[in-house]
């Protein structure tokens, strides 16, 4: 008899490929959505699912009872969810279904970032100073910050909504684009904004999973981001090769970080700064696995199959980890400085047993521009290799020959 597991959304890249591994492995898929995301599900994501609840995410008491009921009818194993969105709602939906998951009561705290920043605070982690915001007329509190300073939602996600501030007269715009940012489902929103220090240094990711509140750093991973006020992450690159007192020093406050927030089981991605001090500031955590291809970075560079690992914890398998030495992969994404109608993206590399993956997710003729959030990247390519050095110099060269072409104007 298979075994029922549940995945809170199915929608996207890492979501799929969790789906895909389950059903690979014999267990009975079962996706939890909205109707919204369920109408953009393709025929072949639906063939590998054994059945689908759709709920109401604007509800999240009702959507956990929904889970929960759906849950005790199929006799679910496992629940995961790869959605940062989701991720309070599964912790709260594990604990009433006695599954293995994180603590439902500090949840909240890996999702909002004012929460967060309390929860930090209360773990002595290392982190920007920060002041949380209700109303515009207490903007003048950024200075108790400085400038440059950072403006962020309470709730967003994929750098939505946030904005590197230089001065006062940029604080009010910054404070309307963080309000503007949308949150998914129709959610609740948190109309807080934060207002944080902007910390010099090198931006990097600690990958960890966690089982029965026992933490194992997977890698490093080295963030390549862009300059001006917004800050869209362009690439990846893993595992980032550090002095070892730099390693230890991330690895401690990723440590803190993890624990601060009650994450006990599954995976955690802890963003943060490495300064030219050596000092480690966290900027943020998320209660999931890494988005952005962090998870095929893996399984090409350490010879992990991290979806394979995070059922193996939701269905309280032992996992013991053990990442293969000397690999190395990054991904870059395309983007255009330009606004209008996406007409073609011309000189992609082929796909090779060095380049695994080429793809354009934007469609031609699709409207598109500058990009001001993660969502705005048109596509990616992933590199890999032995030497950190070719690997990125190539990656590199193949962004270079790629041009994206864009008409002005939108279409009509």
């Amino acid at each position: 008899m298979s075994v029922p597991v549940l995945l809170l959304e199915a929608a996207g890249p890492e979501s799929q490929a969790l789906a895909q591994t389950a059903a690979a492995s014999g267990y009975s898929v079962h996706a939890v959505t909205d109707a919204g995301a369920l109408a953009s599900y393709s025929g072949e994501l639906r063939q590998l699912l054994a059945g689908c609840l759709v709920t109401d995410f604007t509800r999240p008491d009702q959507a956990v009872a929904d889970i929960t009921g759906y849950g005790h009818r199929i006799g679910v194993k496992a629940l995961l969810t790869v959605n940062e969105y989701l991720t309070e709602v599964a912790a709260r939906s594990c604990a009433a279904l006695g599954l293995p998951g994180n603590d439902p009561e500090r949840a909240a705290a890996a999702r909002n970032k004012a929460l967060m920043a309390t929860a930090f605070e209360a773990g002595h982690v290392t982190t920007p100073r920060t002041k949380v915001v209700t109303d515009p007329r207490d903007l003048h509190e950024a200075g108790a910050v400085g400038f440059p300073c950072v403006v962020k939602p309470a709730d967003g996600a994929g750098s939505a909504g946030v904005t590197v501030v230089a001065g006062p007269e940029d604080l009010e715009p910054a404070w309307h684009a963080a309000r503007a940012a949308r949150v998914m489902y129709g959610m609740p929103r948190d109309e807080r904004v934060l207002i944080q220090e902007h910390v010099q240094g090198g931006e990097f990711s600690v990958e960890s999973v966690i089982q029965n509140d026992i933490t194992t750093h997977l890698c490093i991973t080295r963030k390549h981001t862009t300059d001006g006020i917004h800050r869209v992450e362009l690439g990846h690159a893993l595992p980032a090769r550090l002095p070892a007192t730099a390693e230890r020093a991330l690895h401690e406050q990723a440590g803190r970080a993890i624990a601060a927030v009650g994450v006990r089981n599954g995976a955690t991605h802890t963003e943060l700064v490495l300064g030219p001090d050596g000092r480690c500031t966290v900027l943020e955590i998320g209660a999931r696995l890494g988005a952005g291809h962090i998870g095929v970075l893996m399984q090409h560079a350490l010879g992990i199959d991290p979806w394979r690992t995070l059922w193996d914890i939701a269905l309280g398998r032992p996992v013991t980890i053990a990442p293969a030495p000397g690999g190395y992969a990054t991904v870059r994404f395309l983007t255009t400085p330009h606004a209008g109608r996406l007409v073609a993206v011309t000189g992609l590399p082929a796909v090779t047993t060095t380049i695994p993956a080429v793809r354009v997710r934007a469609a031609e003729g699709s409207d598109i521009g500058p990009a001001t959030s993660n969502r705005g990247r048109l596509g990616h390519v992933i590199v890999t290799g032995h030497d950190p050095r070719k690997v990125d110099e190539r990656a590199d060269r193949i962004l270079r020959q790629i041009t994206v072409t864009v008409a002005p104007g939108s279409r009509t």
